[in-house]
């Protein structure tokens, strides 16, 4: 095993508390710390990787609860910034008959409060293996300069980016500004991780084939794409390969995604960027695996598997 010279796994994003049904009849809800920039940052601690998140934290009971919560997880919170006023984010999350999550309604009193550019640390991004960041608080103007100026920074520290586009459209003004906004950080993107659905929206295609193809001209190095059950589709050197998985009895999806990023994220950190397509596929299996086993839990946060969980 290569231990990495760096300090930690990077992560951008805002902090939630997630809203989940209890069923599919969605009247009844129980309540998890959550965003998906949280669960990677958590996934990667909970795998035994060092995480650190840049994010922005109020000083209310909300917020004590998610700063507690993060740190019994080993989330390396230096980076982050504390806003007395700053309220954290809520959302209802819905579930279907299949299990699947459906994002029904956003809570936020304080869209307003966002960490900064000039609140970023330059060695925050000059210890980190990887920059990981998500679509979540692109909306945001003040967010997405922010974005912009994180990624800056990461590659003048020659750190690789790592891009989740998860999509929230209940987020966005519209779907053109979400979709120009999302793909205007492709260029320099060197993971990206989507959706089958996401891919679908983002290139305005129906097939997977043909969404892969109107991605080639922004040059990604490597693409993930999940389609739950079946695995994930990947795009190594513009060449396809499909990685499968083991089939489970799935409980709940919500953070599925977010377990399989963050073991991609943890196997980078602890062996480093994969030099060839088969370390890659192996990467990638890990990933699925952890996908799987989150989606045998209930929640996000909670479900978020932990290394010794690959062995029973």
């Amino acid at each position: 095993m290569i231990v990495s010279k760096k300090k930690h796994v990077l992560i951008y994003g805002d902090v939630f508390v997630d809203y989940i049904a209890k069923d599919h009849t969605n009247t009844t809800f129980n309540k998890f710390l959550g965003g998906a920039t949280v669960n990677v940052a958590a996934g990667v601690s909970r795998l035994g990787a060092p995480s650190a998140f840049i994010t922005v934290i109020g000083d209310d009971a909300t917020s004590q609860f998610v700063w507690n919560e993060l740190r019994q997880e080993g989330v390396d919170l230096s980076f982050a910034k504390l806003e007395n006023a700053k309220r954290v984010c809520g959302v209802s999350i819905h579930l279907t008959k299949d299990h699947e999550r459906i994002f029904h309604s956003y809570m936020n009193e304080t869209p307003d409060i966002q960490v900064e550019s000039a609140d970023l640390q330059s060695d925050a991004f000059q210890n980190a293996s990887v920059l990981h960041i998500g679509s979540g608080t692109m909306f945001h103007p003040t967010a997405l300069s922010t974005t912009r100026e994180a990624v800056r920074m990461a590659k003048a520290s020659g750190v690789p980016l790592s891009f989740d586009a998860n999509i929230r459209p209940l987020r966005w003004k519209n779907e053109t500004f979400c979709r120009d906004t999302i793909m205007s950080f492709f260029s320099e993107t060197d993971i990206l991780k989507l959706t089958d659905e996401e891919l679908y929206f983002l290139t305005e295609t129906e097939t997977l084939e043909a969404g892969i193809a109107k991605l080639t001209s922004y040059h990604i190095p490597v693409v993930l794409i999940t389609v739950g059950a079946q695995g994930t589709f990947a795009v190594l050197d513009g060449h396809v390969t499909h990685v499968g998985v083991e089939q489970i009895k799935p409980v709940d999806t919500t953070g599925a995604g977010d377990a399989f990023i963050a073991g991609i994220l943890r196997q980078i950190h602890i062996k480093g960027m994969p030099k060839t397509n088969e370390e890659w596929i192996d990467y990638i299996s890990f990933g699925n695996k952890l996908g799987a086993l989150c989606a045998t839990k209930l929640g996000a946060l909670s479900a978020m598997p932990r290394f010794a969980d690959l062995d029973e």
